[in-house]
């Protein structure tokens, strides 16, 4: 079911110099959703996020953000916050006073400050200075200084980055809370499962052109033959199952680098032939203890689709 767009793109194209960072992207982003943008580096993510925030214009092409369309001559409208690369932060300021700073400069609420610091688990430092702060606590200040204008469009470039497993957890819950309020949330990640955890839709990008776009779950399913171990209480009768089970393959486990024999089986093969292997060995009387890809169907999908591509060093936005 479609809802209101947030951001509307067609056919964008930026250059800088020689280097083409987006040749031709389309890219749809709806309100209270969370949009994921994937690539290798230097694919055109970081380009795209600074268009999205007004620190560059595309050359060609169509880019509404927020029902405004935005060009050369006009600047992204208000409602929209966020980061490329790290955030920008004082460090001889504490987080209090750099969001203080910021609510000042931006006109918004001062009481929002702390709302804004205990939202990213660091109201319990919000009066240490900023300079001794590790990488995934700047990420939550930026995170918290974006949150300052209770923007419509969140832009942000790997925000869980150096995030211990509970600081992303405090930040998943975060995003899941702005979406729910309407909140449209635009982020890059080079982690899988942040993407599988929060992204309902995601473009993938290469080389600055978009080789897919739609639905996680499409993302997933359209990888093809996917290796898995599987480990199963009688190897013996689980490998002859396995080959005679239509659309599987035995791999030497050697070659995946794997010990040889024990009660470990690597396959290869299409997700509807995995499910068939299930329900052979579970009839032969075999018990499976363990099934699952050597690689992640999101990142054999990704890997497939920029596998091809030359990358080129991506342009500072």
């Amino acid at each position: 079911m479609g809802g209101t767009a947030a951001v509307r793109a067609r056919g964008v194209v930026k250059s800088f110099g020689d280097v083409v960072a987006l040749d031709h992207v389309d890219l749809d982003v709806e309100e209270g959703r969370v949009h994921g943008l994937v690539g290798p580096n230097g694919a055109g993510k970081s380009t795209l996020l600074g268009l999205l925030l007004g620190l560059t214009a595309a050359d060609r092409g169509r880019l509404e953000v927020l029902g405004t369309l935005v060009g050369r001559a006009t600047s992204v409208p208000a409602g929209i916050a966020g980061f490329v690369d790290e955030p920008g932060l004082y460090p001889s300021l504490t987080p209090r006073q750099n969001l203080a700073a910021l609510a000042s400069l931006r006109g918004s609420d001062p009481h929002d400050v702390g709302w804004a610091l205990a939202q990213v688990g660091l109201d319990d430092v919000a009066d240490d200075r900023v300079r001794g702060f590790s990488l995934g606590m700047r990420q939550r200040l930026g995170l918290a200084s974006a949150m300052l204008t209770r923007p419509r469009l969140l832009v942000l470039d790997e925000p869980t980055n150096g995030l211990d497993p509970a600081a992303r957890r405090q930040v998943h819950r975060v995003l899941g809370d702005l979406t729910d309020d309407g909140t449209a949330v635009v982020l890059t990640s080079h982690r899988m499962d942040d993407l599988a955890e929060l992204c309902s839709e995601v473009t993938v990008l290469s080389a600055g052109r978009v080789v897919f776009a739609g639905p996680l779950e499409k993302l997933a399913s359209e990888t093809g033959d996917l290796d898995h171990q599987v480990r199963t209480t009688d190897v013996v009768t689980a490998r002859a199952v396995a080959a005679r089970t239509p659309g599987i393959r035995l791999l030497d486990e050697r070659d995946r680098g794997s010990r040889p024999g024990g009660d470990l089986l690597v396959v290869r093969g299409p997700l509807p032939a995995m499910d068939e292997l299930v329900v052979r060995l579970v009839r032969a009387g075999v018990g499976v203890r363990e099934l699952g890809p050597v690689v992640p169907p999101l990142e054999a999908a990704f890997l497939a689709l920029t596998a091809d591509e030359a990358s080129e060093p991506e342009a500072a936005a």
